[in-house]
């Protein structure tokens, strides 16, 4: 904490609110709008918090090393001299010519995914004076803009239950903290509900207008340079999503019935063809070599980088095969959705990591059993099978590969809005005496 965070802190806050304030009448009606200045409020203070955190905690930690060792010095390149300021901005492939003096002081210099959070950081810093504080704000911003768009789309299409999918997109205190700050998590948490914004008003609203492609392809591109694991989960579950609701248009049974087999064959061809044409220039995600890639990263965060955590898991041998993957799937999926139980606390963080795990616990369990008799069919719901996929198949991705309970509460945070609206989607259908029907929601 400096002065200027002191000074220039307040100033921002103040700006954000005024500009929230003229553009809330263009975003929201009289329904929602009592959920805009709350949602941005809460990010602003997790974003805060996680500050805090980090300096008086942790003592240090990825979020400084992104801005204090990061963007502070892009952010004096530029006060010195504007040029170089740009180049390492722009800057590929980690050159160092000409930009030594400054370069050689930013460890993630050639670490271009948290490079890219450098300069995102970096941008911001030129209008905070470089303020941690105010910087961190204005990136709650841009995580309030994601969420706020992910709950439009879904209060859209099931407004009677605004108060519950505001909770799910909004309110989930991990998502909150985890994913506000100045961190990567809050970026790809941003581009992924944008992301599934653009999609809908490309596709179902045929609203393909320039301005929709372009930033749809900015955040595919931010997914793709942070962490390409959320793009190559979430494009094969959107594009389901697209097959399945265009198919669900088609009213003759028979119809349905007899092109189905060359309907899922083509969403799964097609997933598949888009998740291999993002990592051809990425050899550590490729198919061939992804199961090894998640087991040094697993043990590298188990065992090394986060060995001193205190708070490790295992959930069995991980060999680099395929084959101990999927064997470890149930166990994968259960401890990023549910652990750490109470009994494996070890810290104040994961205090309240196990006490949000128990109530997703309790959740579950209770929409299983009120919904148990329209479970099966209700899983054959388009947005549903969306939501679950994406969540699910996260869950298991980032809980096979990560064996610490610190990283996995910030590696999960994607998920849980999705895992939450599709539990949510799962009770309105189990309480309605027809079929979710999303189109008649669009028209």
């Amino acid at each position: 904490m400096e002065l200027r965070d002191l000074i220039v802190t307040p100033i921002v806050i103040f700006l954000v609110y005024v500009v929230a304030y003229l553009i809330r009448p263009k975003v929201t009606d009289s329904v929602n709008r009592k959920y805009f200045f709350p949602g941005l409020t809460v990010k602003i203070i997790g974003a805060l918090a996680l500050g805090f955190i980090y300096q008086f905690y942790y003592d240090g930690g990825d979020t400084y090393n992104y801005h204090t060792h990061g963007s502070r010095h892009v952010w004096e390149a530029f006060v010195d001299q504007p040029a170089k300021g740009l180049k390492l901005l722009i800057n590929k492939d980690g050159d160092y010519t000409g930009v030594y003096q400054y370069a050689s002081q930013i460890p993630f210099f050639r670490d271009p995914s948290s490079y890219m959070v450098i300069r995102v950081a970096t941008l911001f810093d030129l209008l905070t004076f470089s303020a941690y504080s105010a910087t961190s704000v204005l990136f709650s911003v841009l995580s309030f803009v994601g969420s706020w768009l992910l709950f439009a789309i879904f209060y859209r299409l099931k407004p009677h239950l605004h108060f519950y999918v505001a909770l799910a997109t909004l309110f989930v205190p991990s998502v909150i903290f985890w994913g506000s700050g100045l961190l990567k998590d809050t970026i790809t948490l941003t581009c992924l509900g944008m992301a599934t914004f653009l999609v809908f008003k490309i596709v179902v609203d045929q609203k393909l207008t320039p301005t929709y492609i372009f930033l749809l392809a900015l955040v595919l591109y931010g997914l793709y340079s942070i962490k390409i694991y959320i793009l190559l989960i979430f494009l094969p579950s959107i594009i389901l999503w697209l097959f399945l609701f265009n198919f669900q248009k088609i009213q003759s049974k028979i119809i349905r019935i007899l092109i189905a087999p060359f309907v899922f064959t083509l969403a799964i061809g097609s997933g598949y063809y888009a998740t291999l044409n993002a990592v051809q220039d990425n050899s550590k995600y490729a198919f061939d070599t992804l199961a090894k890639t998640a087991q040094i990263t697993a043990y590298d965060i188990r065992f090394w980088t986060g060995r001193d955590a205190g708070s490790g898991y295992t959930l069995g041998e991980l060999d680099g095969t395929w084959n101990s993957m999927v064997r470890l799937a149930p166990q994968a999926i259960n401890v990023s959705l549910f652990r750490p139980y109470l009994w494996e606390v070890k810290n104040p963080l994961m205090l309240l990591a196990a006490v949000e795990s128990l109530l997703l616990i309790m959740l579950t369990i209770y929409v299983v059993f009120r919904s148990w008799n329209k479970l099966l069919s209700a899983l054959k719901e388009p947005t549903i099978i969306f939501c679950l996929v994406f969540s699910l198949v996260f869950a298991f991705a980032v809980g096979v590969s990560t064996f610490n309970f610190g990283t996995l509460m910030r590696y999960k945070i994607p998920l849980m809005p999705f895992y939450l609206l599709g539990l949510l989607l799962i009770m309105d259908y189990s309480k309605s005496d027809k079929k979710l029907d999303v189109l008649d929601s669009t028209e």
